[in-house]
């Protein structure tokens, strides 16, 4: 599956959409543990199914399952919850939203623990198991690549990676990093890029960092590979439990220019944004705002 060909054919990055949990809590609807704002799925689908038709209408190419939180680390206090079930029906919310749109549906896979946590205190029995329950879910789910988010430990990154190409599962890796260009594990971020190549993924992505942070890597990145981005829209502190909006789309759309240079291959938005964001990047892209 050479995903990204759909890119090149029409000249331009694809759009994938923006955040769904700071969405969500906009509306009131509250985290639930280390469920975070996956529980929406349950508790409000058709909110969930409501914020993927705003994406898909703003112009998104790609669609991310709200599977932030489904996998089996995450579920350990929720026994009544079986992940089967919880996953299966957490894609089909992205799929329905899709219907008979030209949109790809990426399955969300998150760190095991905390995303900013940098102890992790899982096993790497526990961590293996984790990603490749959840993975496989995923898959079978429905969706069409697996979108590995926030990856900043890099025994976990071993284990998606290895196991992705091993079973031919088309995926992306997704970087988040320290202001030192490091990983929460400690090693470098293009070290760790280097790596995760020579695993054939479909794309190279950073997420959930501040747009002045993410100029410090911009000029090392190499074009000769595919890679994306969806920069961290809040407001305050990464940590904060309630994400509010601190880069509006005009703004926002600034950094989006200045990376254009470089030929991304995908580019979104992350935390505190919304589909006005999304409707941003679709004109900067369409040629509506100069560039």
């Amino acid at each position: 599956m050479n995903l990204f060909s759909i890119a090149k054919r029409i000249n331009r990055p694809l759009i994938l959409d923006g955040a769904m949990g700071s969405m969500l809590q906009q509306i009131n609807l509250k985290a639930k543990g280390t469920l975070w704002m996956s529980y929406a799925n349950i508790e409000s689908p058709a909110k969930v199914y409501e914020i993927h038709k705003k994406y898909i209408n703003a112009g998104a190419d790609i669609i991310t399952t709200n599977t932030f939180r489904t996998n089996p680390a995450a579920l350990k206090n929720f026994s009544k919850l079986r992940p089967e079930k919880f996953v299966k029906d957490s894609v089909a919310l992205a799929i329905q939203a899709r219907g008979n749109f030209p949109v790809l549906v990426a399955g969300s896979n998150a760190p095991a623990e905390d995303c900013y946590q940098e102890k992790r205190t899982l096993s790497k029995k526990e961590l293996t198991y984790n990603h490749h329950k959840h993975i496989d879910l995923l898959m079978t789910a429905g969706s069409d690549f697996i979108l590995n988010e926030t990856q900043s430990h890099l025994d976990e990154i071993k284990i998606i990676s290895q196991y992705c190409h091993k079973k031919n599962i088309p995926f992306i890796m997704s970087f988040f990093f320290k202001n030192d260009l490091k990983l929460l594990s400690g090693i470098s971020l293009f070290e760790a890029v280097k790596f995760v190549l020579n695993y054939e993924p479909l794309a190279i992505g950073f997420n959930c960092i501040m747009p002045e942070i993410f100029k410090k890597v911009l000029s090392e990145i190499d074009e000769n590979y595919n890679w994306g981005f969806y920069l961290n829209c809040g407001g305050g502190n990464y940590t904060d439990e309630i994400i509010k909006c601190g880069i509006y789309p005009k703004e926002y759309i600034k950094y989006v220019k200045s990376t254009l240079r470089k030929k991304p291959s995908f580019i979104g938005s992350c935390c505190g944004s919304s589909p006005n964001h999304i409707k941003e990047i679709k004109r900067l892209l369409d040629g509506r705002i100069k560039s």
